[in-house]
């Protein structure tokens, strides 16, 4: 299991979504992405957990969370929130599991997909809306 390369094969997938104007695996806060950087996808590496048996491989569960920005613009009755629905589809169709059922990233993992509660801010208050996707990635270590 080579670390590096799922990160870097889950950002491949992602990078390859049409119309966003900044992609990047360092992450920024939104307030230093301007409206012309933006839409904007950052990939941020999470926490890992190993789970092993003794004599048995270890099977490694790595988080990662996808970070959307979008802004509205200069029009105060835009709003932000419908770019940032097209964008969560988007991510969801980039991280489509293949005729198997897994995306297996390639062959490097037994799976990685969207897994826990994705959240929002629609930019009621404001031009800017935000999406931050979980990530799970299960990997075996053999």
């Amino acid at each position: 299991m080579n670390r590096e390369q799922i990160f870097a094969a889950l950002f491949q997938q992602l990078a390859t979504i049409p119309g966003i104007a900044t992609v990047s695996r360092r992450l920024r806060h939104w307030n230093d992405v301007p409206p012309d950087e933006q839409p904007a996808l950052f990939l941020a590496q999470g926490d890992q957990i190993a789970n092993s048996d003794h004599g048995m491989p270890t099977i490694w569960t790595m988080q990662a969370d996808v970070y959307i920005y979008c802004h509205g613009g200069s029009d105060p009755d835009s709003v932000p929130s419908t770019d940032v629905n097209v964008l969560l589809d988007a991510v969801e169709d980039a991280l489509k599991p293949d005729y198997t059922g897994y995306n297996t990233l390639g062959g490097l993992v037994y799976d990685a997909r969207i897994s826990g509660q994705v959240e929002t801010d629609e930019g009621l208050l404001g031009q800017q809306s935000i999406a931050v996707v979980p990530i799970k990635i299960t990997a075996v270590n053999e």
